[in-house]
């Protein structure tokens, strides 16, 4: 395989244009996941007859080829990014949903009742005593999600709205591997960088960790 390497500087303008494309489909669908996962992994953690089956139906979800699942709302949605973002928001959603159950699940069942004995109602407790103690599993999750999430862009060019994978439909109809070798590339730069990003973020957020190590 002969990669062509002056083919990358010719076309910098449309790399930076696919890799800001790729961003504006992959974040959305990471944050509306969690917005969706957080209150219902509230629900299947207080009510536990729901756990099995808020769980069970997110698996399902995910059982389905991503491809389908756009096909499944074109008509629905039509040959928008909005396909692309909802498609990937389903994917999101497994990840999600377990690890914030799992993260409230790990809260001491002591810190609960230390807020209830002085007096925090059950939204006040979540907020601030719950939800903290379990930032460290949730975004174990949200950096998985996000990384599948880059991952699974690409597949959306099916759809017109794949951003860097374009490269690879671009590379295999021409028999041209270079265009294919940029998008694999810039693909993982991406993730690499948005896990970084995000392993910074929990720093930031979780100061009592850093003062235990």
């Amino acid at each position: 395989m002969t990669v062509d390497w002056g083919w990358f500087p010719d076309h910098q303008d449309d790399l930076t244009t696919l890799t800001f494309d790729h961003l504006s489909t992959a974040v959305p669908a990471v944050l509306f996941g969690l917005l969706i996962a957080v209150p219902l992994a509230v629900i299947a953690h207080r009510v536990r007859p729901l756990r099995g089956v808020l769980l069970g139906l997110s698996n399902v979800l995910f059982t389905i080829p991503s491809i389908a699942i756009f096909v499944l709302l074109l008509p629905i949605t039509g040959l928008t990014r909005t396909t692309a973002i909802t498609g990937l928001t389903i994917y999101t959603l497994t990840v999600l949903l377990r690890n914030t159950v799992e993260g409230l699940d790990s809260v001491p069942a002591k810190a609960r009742e230390a807020s209830t004995a002085m007096g925090a109602r059950p939204l006040r407790t979540l907020l601030t005593v719950e939800l903290p103690l379990a930032f460290p599993v949730i975004m174990a999750g949200v950096r998985v999600s996000t990384v599948m999430a880059i991952s699974l862009v690409s597949v959306a060019s099916y759809i017109g709205y794949g951003g860097l994978g374009q490269l690879f439909t671009d590379g295999f109809q021409r028999n041209y591997p270079t265009p294919v070798v940029a998008g694999v590339v810039l693909s993982l730069l991406l993730a690499l960088v948005a896990d970084a990003v995000l392993v910074a973020i929990q720093w930031l957020c979780t100061p009592w960790l850093r003062r235990r190590a």
